[in-house]
């Protein structure tokens, strides 16, 4: 048996043998993608604090990776499409792990931001191209079942990101957190070598090149408007990223409309199932990143679990996930997509509405249900979205299809961040502004409080302190008189640290709740349009393109032969 799996799949007359050890290998180069985002949730306090990141920093240290990342997908799936799937996919891992070492070894926000920039590049050879393989390499009966998995080690993305990075900060610093994609990346090279057969395009045509730069363009631009404009300010640089990113946009529609051979057909977006796929995955992680950047906040900083704890308080949403994707696997062919779909967005948007109930009193059991029912909806929903995407597209445009479901993907990830964690930021300011009224705070300190979470509970802290330390010199005085004053302003100084910490814990749950209870909104005007767009069981859209796949994976493989 040779070493290296050198057998195009196009060629095989029957399903690959292997598939579902090759599916093993696309997952696990997915899991590390998505955990690279995740993880650094929890490792962000310890680098902000050996670095001395200010706000904005460590927003491009989270940033720097999604920019690329998202910008570049359309046209390096193109280019994997064109010349070798398998081969972006290998070299994407080795730029990934590059950038890894790169963070690893950075001593600067600079070089931090840097090395996730380049991890970001190499994500976005990797992510298409596992959907391109995973939908080469299946036959579409067992499609369905395949991308099911691939959703679910998504989910578990998500979860185990901070579990890992929890358990490495135990022992180790922030920088192990980025090494450890090292050792997995390799893994995954030598299995992709091995186990996944390599897979390319039919056709030989010219790449749209045009067409790609101009969708780097609009969607890095986009990308940096959404992140820029609400944590930064709406200045020169987030308004002339907007109109970049509109104008890039508009040539991209016009030059997409007239080449023969385009980069994204845009006219699919005019097909119901395939828009109302694009915009539940959207709106989906629009709510799903937006919710999980505040719960870490909330279990970390306010009830006080590390880094280790949060992550394993995390696990329900990953365990939940397989159960939603083994549903959806089960209801899908019965019931159509629209009802699995659609029952997933209600389930999101009930989680979402579950958190609206977070007070002050709220402990990590009334966090439970919600992230149960959020991780059976992630399955329930993404799951047939990503299969009707992929079933969109010809075989000799897999990787362009798969590029398409992750910048929806990524698109909403961002926004849900930028829109909800703005909105989470400016509520709990407020809400800090009218409960810290009475502390007796200087002005600038409590500006400084109401920056984030952390930075209110080290004011707190260093009010605490100081409450302390003038304990001790009463302790130590021999004038009985001073000694009383200095317990007086102890004993006063201590009152204000509780009252801060307390109105800092109360302000942020009170935040929690009030954007939840947007994002449910939003999820929820999401969830009807999706419903209309998405057609029903056995509407002539659906059976179609199924048809129509199958025609030209035929036509695909006798070409190759």
């Amino acid at each position: 048996m040779r070493l290296v799996m050198n057998e195009p799949v196009e060629g095989m007359k029957g399903p690959y043998r292997r598939r579902w050890w090759a599916l093993l290998v696309l997952c696990l180069s997915l899991l590390i993608i998505v955990m690279a985002n995740t993880a650094l949730t929890v490792a962000a306090p310890a680098m902000t604090e050996d670095l001395g990141l200010s706000s904005a920093d460590l927003q491009w240290v989270i940033d720097g990776y999604t920019v690329p990342y998202a910008a570049l997908m359309l046209l390096l799936g193109a280019i994997g499409d064109k010349y070798s799937r398998r081969g972006a996919l290998v070299l994407g891992l080795v730029v990934f792990a590059g950038g890894a070492v790169s963070g690893y070894l950075a001593d600067s926000s600079t070089a931090v931001i840097a090395a996730r920039a380049v991890m970001g590049v190499g994500a976005a050879l990797i992510m298409p191209a596992t959907l391109s393989l995973l939908a080469a390499t299946f036959p579409r009966a067992e499609r369905a079942k395949a991308i099911a998995l691939w959703t679910a080690t998504a989910g578990l993305a998500i979860a185990a990101g901070p579990l890992v990075a929890g358990a490495l900060l135990e022992n180790h610093g922030w920088s192990s957190s980025f090494l450890i994609n090292v050792p997995v990346a390799a893994v995954a090279i030598v299995g992709a070598l091995v186990l996944v057969p390599p897979s390319r395009a039919g056709h030989h045509d010219r790449i749209d090149y045009v067409g790609g730069l101009l969708s780097v363009v609009w969607i890095g631009a986009l990308v940096y408007m959404i992140i820029e404009g609400p944590h930064f300010g709406w200045g020169p640089k987030s308004i002339g990223a907007a109109v970049v990113a509109a104008a890039a946009l508009l040539a991209f529609v016009l030059w997409e409309l007239r080449h023969p051979r385009p980069v994204l057909d845009v006219r699919r977006f005019t097909d119901r199932r395939f828009a109302g796929s694009n915009l539940a995955v959207a709106l989906f992680f629009l709510a799903v990143f937006g919710a999980f950047y505040y719960l870490t906040q909330h279990l970390q900083f306010v009830l006080g679990y590390d880094a280790l704890d949060t992550g394993l308080r995390m696990l329900p949403l990953a365990g939940a996930v397989f159960v939603g994707s083994a549903l959806t696997a089960y209801l899908t062919p019965r019931v159509g997509m629209r009802w699995t779909v659609t029952a997933g967005m209600v389930g999101g948007t009930a989680a979402l509405a579950l958190l609206t109930q977070v007070d002050s009193t709220s402990s990590y059991g009334d966090f439970v249900a919600p992230l149960v029912v959020l991780g059976v909806a992630i399955g329930l929903a993404l799951s047939p979205c990503t299969d009707a995407i992929m079933g969109a597209f010809p075989e000799s445009e897999l990787g362009v299809g798969g590029a398409v479901n992750d910048t929806s993907l990524e698109l909403g990830g961002s926004l849900g961040i930028a829109i909800l964690g703005s909105l989470l930021g400016t509520s709990y300011s407020d809400h800090l502004g009218d409960a810290a009224s009475g502390s007796g705070l200087p002005a600038g300190t409590l500006a400084t409080a109401q920056d984030s979470v952390g930075a209110g509970y080290a004011v707190a802290q260093g009010v605490a302190d100081r409450a302390r330390q003038l304990g001790e010199q009463a302790a130590q005085s021999t004038d009985p008189q001073q000694a009383a004053q200095l317990k007086a302003q102890a004993a006063q100084l201590a009152e204000n640290a509780r009252h801060m910490a307390d109105s800092v814990g109360s302000s942020f749950a009170d935040a929690v709740a009030h954007t939840s209870l947007v994002g449910a909104v939003v999820l929820g005007v999401g969830t009807v349009l999706v419903a209309v767009l998405l057609p029903g069981k056995g509407k002539p859209a659906e059976a179609g393109t199924e048809g129509e796949e199958d025609t030209e994976r035929e036509r695909e493989v006798s070409e190759v032969r």
